[in-house]
């Protein structure tokens, strides 16, 4: 069975038709039939699912259940859910659980959610494709010689398959909606600070988001609506009134101002796309939508810009992945073994060398790794995978002495100027559209070798991330090749109504 969305589930359950366990055991089924191939699902946890399933199904029957009983949500693998792996898909936390739940994990279980897994991603939410994991990569559920995009391309894969009703993904620079649209499901990316973070395992703290992934664009508000607020444990979490968002969703308005920023639209995007993408919004504009022309002059610096600060802020945040309080550790006899190796073999160079050779090697010896040094470095080398290693390197890079000023510090300053440029686009139009990914999925394996290529898949969802607004991803058709492709909408900070307005106008014109 599959379910369109989450009304016909509570449709289901006031009538009786089904109860909670039955709708449990339906998306057990489905991941036992599809995940050997799809690989969206990395922890599966149906005994405990079940059994909440029927505390919640007796408070159906009470008349005292929660707004998103019947709802199933899987996990990305960073959210923290107190006694279950939270492993970032990286063998430095192969091990890892947390001893608590995130906020956004205790808000879902106050309205009776039920959690049924964790979900496949990219290594510390750094990749594109969900390719880079000790779990294997996840399959495209559309294609399965696809990817499904990535970081939360598990999250993607488990809603598009029914595996779930919605998943929960993050969104550092766009690795909730590039998915999205990859897989053909909505994706929500909201404004910076408006979900808190406090059980989210950081990549980048400035730009890092906690959203939702689901069937349709009134899921996405129900769950933002429970997600939202302020939160004592998250200083960056605002405290602002969280909006009654199904509203938007319910009864949207066609007479707004749609920008169209002529940056989004040029080389490097599929004709196909772009085309399909300029129909949708002339649809609109015939509903009663004004498409505006604009400009965001420094939009093609946002990749270098992203790329500059987002790694300098997981260059410190995976600092604290050191192999001795917690994750990953080296075997300590086989470092203490290997540097009295070298110790010796240099010992025996020094007895052999004359002159200058030999005071060179005697500073070796001197300048040579404590046995505690030497653990840091070998764990964190067989902790980490090539993309996180490559991130930390260049992260490292950026902030060091004599770059700082040259790269981080300019970035900044570039950043700022990105912002302003959305912030003055938001006086003429309510939202802002363009492309969500330059293509459909790419083939599994085609870009892993080439990661320019895979970073430029974030080219129209990285800016978002940078100015700290709300982005949603709408499935806006089907390209020849068979596979989906998304349109993405842009607000200002906090509009997510307006970007829930925009994306079900689209909605309904394939309805």
């Amino acid at each position: 069975m599959s379910f369109s969305d989450f009304s016909r589930i509570r449709t289901s359950l006031e009538t009786g038709e089904l109860s909670v366990t039955d709708i449990v055991h339906n998306y057990i089924q489905n991941i036992e039939q599809r995940n050997d191939e799809i690989n969206a699902v990395v922890s599966l946890d149906k005994e405990a699912a079940l059994q909440r399933a029927g505390a919640v199904q007796d408070r159906v029957d009470e008349g005292t259940a929660g707004k998103l009983a019947g709802m199933v949500v899987g996990v990305k693998d960073l959210i923290c859910e107190k006694d279950k792996q939270a492993t970032c898909a990286s063998n430095i936390l192969a091990n890892f659980e947390s001893v608590y739940d995130a906020t956004v994990v205790e808000r879902l279980i106050n309205e009776d959610a039920i959690l049924l897994g964790r979900l496949n991603m990219d290594e510390f939410a750094m990749g594109s494709s969900t390719e880079n994991t000790i779990y294997e990569p996840t399959h495209n559920p559309v294609d399965v010689t696809k990817v499904p995009g990535g970081s939360s391309g598990g999250s993607a894969a488990a809603v598009a398959a029914d595996f779930c009703t919605t998943a929960l993904g993050t969104d550092t620079g766009g690795s909730i909606r590039q998915p999205a649209s990859y897989c053909g499901v909505v994706g929500l990316k909201p404004t910076y600070g408006r979900v808190s973070r406090h059980g989210l395992i950081a990549f980048a703290s400035s730009f890092d988001c906690i959203g939702p992934l689901t069937h349709s664009v009134k899921d996405a508000a129900v769950m933002l609506e429970t997600l939202a607020g302020f939160d004592k444990n998250d200083n960056t979490s605002s405290s602002r009134t969280v909006p009654n968002y199904r509203q938007y969703a319910d009864n949207p308005d066609s007479n707004i101002r749609i920008g169209v920023p002529e940056e989004y639209f040029g080389e490097g995007l599929d004709d196909e796309i772009r085309e399909g993408i300029r129909d949708q919004l002339s649809e609109l504009e015939e509903a009663g939508a004004e498409l505006v022309p604009i400009h965001l002059p420094h939009m093609k610096y946002g990749i270098a810009t992203y790329y500059i600060l987002a790694t300098a802020e997981a260059s410190s945040n995976l600092a604290r992945y050191d192999g001795i309080r917690y994750g990953h550790r080296a075997d300590i006899r086989e470092v203490e073994a290997d540097l009295k190796k070298e110790e010796e073999a240099l010992k025996e160079q020094i007895r052999l060398a004359e002159g200058e050779e030999k005071v060179k090697l005697g500073a070796r010896l001197e300048d040579m790794d404590s046995p505690l040094i030497r653990l840091y470095k070998k764990s964190r080398t067989e902790g980490f995978g090539t993309e996180v290693k490559r991130r930390i390197m260049l992260g490292t890079y950026v902030l060091s002495a004599g770059y700082y000023d040259a790269y981080y510090g300019k970035a900044q300053k570039v950043r700022r100027l990105i912002k302003q440029d959305f912030t003055e686009a938001f006086e003429e139009v309510d939202v802002i559209a363009s492309p969500t990914a330059p293509t459909t999925a790419f083939d599994v394996g085609a870009n892993i070798e080439n990661p320019v290529q895979m970073y430029l898949n974030d080219i129209y969802t990285i800016s978002a991330n940078l100015a700290g607004i709300c982005g949603i991803n709408i499935p806006a058709g089907t390209h020849s090749n068979g596979l989906p492709y998304g349109m993405q909408f842009m607000a200002g900070t906090f509009e997510e109504g307006k970007l829930f307005n925009a994306a079900r106008l689209v909605e309904q014109l394939s309805e």
